[in-house]
This record gives structure tokens, C-alpha cells and sequence, in this order.
């Protein structure tokens, strides 16, 4: 088999094409919480702090000299970061859990029996109920 037709087989397989779409909804999803926290969350929590710009907080490594910028430890960027992971973490952790869940359910509901075993019932039951 050829490079290019095994490649095309494992390109066109319904996992690869279900993984992509969730590499990329994960992506947007990663956006929409990084908003959430650095928008919604951290503003709020920074004026009950005292007005503290979390995006803003640095450890000064070396000041700025000509035309060098300052080296900087960005620790507040680190802290947004933390807590997009800690929420993208806990989000995950509860889809997957009701996944999960809805799986249990559908493996703990019971098959119908098969006709064949419908049959032998009967016939079971015809031959026990004889005089």
C-alpha cells in the first residue's frame, strides 16, 4: 500500500476527524475562558484588593537601559494562567464525569432477551404445565 493512500485512510477515519473538531472546540473554549477569567473574574477580585491589576504584576529582574527593554517576571500573567487552567480543568473534570455517568446508565439498562431464549421459555413452560 502506498504512503499517500495509508496517510488518506488515517486522515479520513472517523477518530481523527472527531479529535480535530475537539482539538479545536477545546482551542475556543480555552479563549472563552481566558476572557472569563482575565475580563470577568479578576477585575472584581483586584478592586477588592485594592485596585491590583493582575495582567500588571511584575518582578523588575533588570530596569530598562537604552534600548534594552526591563527583564521582567511576569508572576500576575502566571496567576491568570493558573486559574484558566484550574477552570478548564474543572470544567472538563465535570463533562466528563456526566459522560460518564450517561454511560453507566446506558450499560446498566438490561437487553431484551433474545427470541431464542423467548422460545426455549415457552417451550419450558409448555412442557412443565403437561399432565
Amino acid at each position: 500500500m502506498s504512503m499517500m493512500k495509508e496517510f488518506k485512510e488515517f486522515a479520513i477515519k472517523g477518530n481523527m476527524v472527531d479529535m480535530a473538531v475537539g482539538i479545536i472546540i477545546g482551542a475556543a473554549f480555552g479563549k472563552i475562558v481566558s476572557s472569563l477569567v482575565g475580563d470577568v473574574i479578576m477585575p472584581p477580585i483586584g478592586v477588592l484588593l485594592g485596585g491590583v491589576d493582575f495582567s500588571n504584576l511584575a518582578i523588575v529582574v533588570r530596569e530598562a537601559v537604552d534600548n534594552k527593554p526591563a527583564v521582567l517576571i511576569n508572576y500576575g500573567k502566571f496567576l491568570l494562567t493558573i486559574l484558566d487552567f484550574i477552570i478548564i480543568a474543572f470544567v472538563i473534570f465535570m463533562a466528563v464525569k456526566g459522560i460518564n455517568a450517561f454511560r453507566k446508565k446506558e450499560a446498566a439498562a438490561p437487553s431484551p432477551p433474545s427470541r431464542e431464549a423467548v422460545l426455549l421459555a415457552e417451550i419450558r413452560d409448555l412442557i412443565k404445565n403437561r399432565p
